[in-house]
């Protein structure tokens, strides 16, 4: 997905959740509700956030230097993180805040009908931009030819699945929210406005810990899409002079920035200016399927050199082998003892 993209994502979620933001906080003023209240300090994080992960673009994007050989990209992922502590301890440890407070002095809601305006109005708003992300992550569905949820499940781009996980959590609340003073108000019981804050604070909590568990594995040296490896031992498969790929691994170091590098028994009579055409080959047939896949390493060594190898290093023949769906379908590294 291209940074142009995921900035316009940006942008859409920025510009709803900051009008949002204003509108629940006047709702809230005007009619004394918790709830809505607690709506507007998520709006108001999430504008927080969305200004961070534009930040975080823009250092990310920095060019690789002596210090950083592989770029910046990888501080996107701390920004993610960052965005995700921002959700869990402003927007979910303040909604659970106001929420008990309500339960304790509950307060009658004056003029309720505003708030349900202001939060069926705000529904539409998230929806527009969520549909704005989801357009974005579709577009990337059809051109690996995969499913919707299997592509955000994989996504590794923070400033594309981060807006997911707000708005959806953002359309939760909402909901929650538009329940809650509903049947405060009905069942003339105030107390449930604050109990409705609690709730909104827990999918807050929810969100906040699948981000940063995301934006944790991947900032740590997440592999990339497994696609790629199948890509790219189905090109190595048809290269004649190899006779066995020993080894692949690869690395995102940012969204568009993937590093890839390869172990490969050659033919021992293979010549010199023949293994470099194969690499220039390979090279050139990964990244047409995956632009992202900046650099691509390949050794020639024999399988027993391999082997010896990895032996020195304290590493197992198999220790790279996929397992189960951990990590939500991401590739995880295990010990084979572990396995």
């Amino acid at each position: 997905m291209s940074a142009h993209a995921s900035k316009r994502t940006l942008y859409a979620a920025l510009a709803a959740n900051a009008g949002i933001a204003i509108a629940k906080f006047c709702g809230a003023a005007y009619t004394g509700s918790s709830a809505m209240a607690s709506e507007g300090i998520h709006s108001l994080v999430d504008t927080g956030n969305q200004i961070l992960l534009l930040f975080g673009m823009k250092d990310a994007s920095r060019p690789a230097d002596a210090s950083h050989p592989f770029g910046y990209g990888l501080r996107l992922y701390f920004w993610g993180f960052v965005v995700a502590m921002a959700v869990f301890a402003l927007g979910s440890g303040v909604a659970i805040y106001e929420g008990a407070e309500k339960v304790a002095h509950p307060e009658p809601i004056e003029s309720a009908w505003v708030n349900v305006l202001i939060l069926i109005v705000a529904i539409l708003l998230e929806g527009s931009s969520l549909t704005v992300a989801l357009r974005q992550v579709r577009n990337e569905a059809r051109r690996r030819k995969r499913g919707m949820m299997e592509t955000i499940r994989q996504h590794r781009d923070p400033t594309v699945f981060a807006v997911i996980y707000e708005e959806t959590a953002a359309l939760a609340g909402l909901l929650a929210a538009l329940i809650g003073i509903g049947l405060a108000v009905t069942l003339d019981i105030p107390a449930l406005d604050g109990w409705t804050s609690i709730v909104i604070g827990v999918i807050l909590a929810f969100t906040a810990v699948s981000l940063a568990r995301r934006c944790y594995v991947l900032m740590t040296g997440q592999a990339a899409d497994p696609a790629i490896e199948e890509r790219l031992r189905e090109i190595l498969a048809r290269v004649r002079p190899i006779e066995e790929v020993n080894e692949v691994r690869t690395m995102h170091f940012g969204p568009s920035e993937v590093l890839v590098l390869v172990s490969a028994d050659f033919d021992d009579d293979t010549l010199a200016g023949t293994v470099e055409r194969i690499v220039s080959d390979v090279e050139d047939g990964i990244r047409e399927d995956f632009p992202e896949v900046r650099r691509v390493y390949i050794e020639a060594q024999s399988i027993d050199r391999h082997r010896e190898a990895l032996g020195d290093i304290g590493e197992k023949v198999d220790a790279l082998e996929r397992e189960g769906d951990e990590d939500e379908g991401y590739q995880r590294m295990l010990p084979a003892e572990h396995s």
